[in-house]
């Protein structure tokens, strides 16, 4: 199910990172909690454990868009922010991935990912910095191949010729179902170093609560691709189950992971992720009554979002809506939803695929109509700059 073998060394690591979950900020059950705070990490008035008072956002938010940052790409999916400000962007039927210089908007390509298969929902599709990028300058990615849904890394050297720039994927994960719809697709770093994925049931609905599968899940691995120390299944990628097919995963200022979810028919779910819980499909959709499956922090009607990617800024989780062809914010305390979702953008840019923070009040959207179930107006796809509130 894994290239490797979780070695005697990790378990090790497993006992003290468990150990260390217990004194970091937030709750250990959502995410994973580290001793070192993050960049976004909320200020105020201290509590009186002394750590900082959470604050509650205001039921009402603005969105403010800035200007568009570049247009004309195709089916773009996965979107990288550089350390230099500039910008990465996959394309999923293409299968290229291009830098975007983000003053002037200039595209470069730099490569083609060798083995991508793209068909349906199923391509080249989430993109991740290594997060010793700064001296390896790895580039992770998720991507349909013609056998599995797999995770690679490869080499991105600027110094080359464009179009040449990326070196030979390095395969690191294998062996997640593939079908044409509900590839999931999403990757992430998270606080702790290590790789979150999520992934889709292939339109096979069993997958899902099958723990021995990789289909309706959200994986938790090194960088290397082993099962991560302290996942809650011995010697298993798995971190949580249940899930129909997943393609937000953002963590808040407390190192809390969210996720997005597709449903079916009738309920899209935005969830708070906690190890080893049963997220309930395909036997439950949206919110329920049974005390196994852990429910949504809040839900909406299919036709209003089919959420794809999301990010945290001001103290809300921000979904990007395909169907919905919205800007969702929902406004947090701690790990449930302050105030109703509040729906921006609506109609006003199509399909949005994903949202990535841009530090403090700043985000990038990523239109996707060119992804065969949207409208094309001219200048699609593009990348937009907001301000949020």
């Amino acid at each position: 199910m894994q290239r490797r073998v979780v070695s005697a060394a990790l378990a090790v690591t497993a006992l003290l990172l468990t150990a260390g979950c217990s004194s970091g900020g937030g709750d250990p059950r959502y995410g994973t909690a580290t001793s070192s705070g993050s960049a976004g990490t909320a200020t105020g008035s201290s509590s009186p454990s002394g750590e900082p008072a959470a604050q509650v956002p205001p039921a009402k938010g603005t969105v403010k868009v800035l200007r568009t940052v570049t247009e004309g790409l195709k089916t773009p999916w996965g979107l990288a922010p550089l350390p230099d400000g500039n910008l990465l962007v996959s394309s999923r039927d293409d299968g290229t991935i291009t830098r975007i210089t983000e003053k002037t908007g200039r595209k470069t390509e730099l490569g083609t990912v060798s083995g991508v298969s793209p068909a349906g929902e199923g391509g080249l599709l989430g993109i991740a910095l290594s997060p010793d990028y700064a001296s390896d300058h790895m580039i992770y990615a998720y991507f349909t191949s013609a056998s599995d849904n797999r995770i690679v890394r490869m080499l991105y050297d600027e110094k080359k010729p464009a179009g040449e720039q990326l070196g030979a994927p390095d395969t690191i994960f294998k062996g997640i179902p593939k079908g044409y719809i509900h590839n999931g697709g999403r990757i992430a770093f998270g606080p702790d170093g290590m790789l979150y994925a999520g992934t889709g049931e292939s339109g096979q609905r069993g997958l899902a609560q099958d723990k021995k599968s990789l289909g309706g899940k959200i994986l938790r691995l090194t960088p290397e691709g082993d099962p991560a120390p302290g996942n809650p299944f011995p010697n298993s990628p798995v971190y949580t189950y249940g899930h129909r097919n997943v393609q937000g995963l953002a963590w808040d200022s407390k190192q809390r992971l969210f996720a997005s979810e597709f449903g079916q028919d009738t309920w899209d779910e935005l969830n708070t992720i906690a190890p080893g819980d049963d997220y309930g499909w395909p036997n439950a959709e949206g919110k329920g009554n049974d005390p196994k499956y852990h429910n949504p922090i809040t839900q909406w009607h299919t036709d209003d979002a089919s959420p794809s990617g999301i990010a945290y800024a001001e103290g809300s989780i921000w979904m990007a809506g395909l169907k919905g062809q919205r800007l969702w914010r929902i406004p947090l305390d701690g790990t449930k939803a302050s105030a109703a979702p509040q729906a921006f953008l609506t109609g006003e840019y199509g399909r949005l695929r994903t949202v990535v923070s841009a530090g403090g009040d700043k985000l990038w959207l990523v239109t996707s109509n060119t992804d065969g179930r949207g409208t094309p107006k001219s200048g699609d796809d593009r990348i937009l700059e907001l301000q949020v509130s």
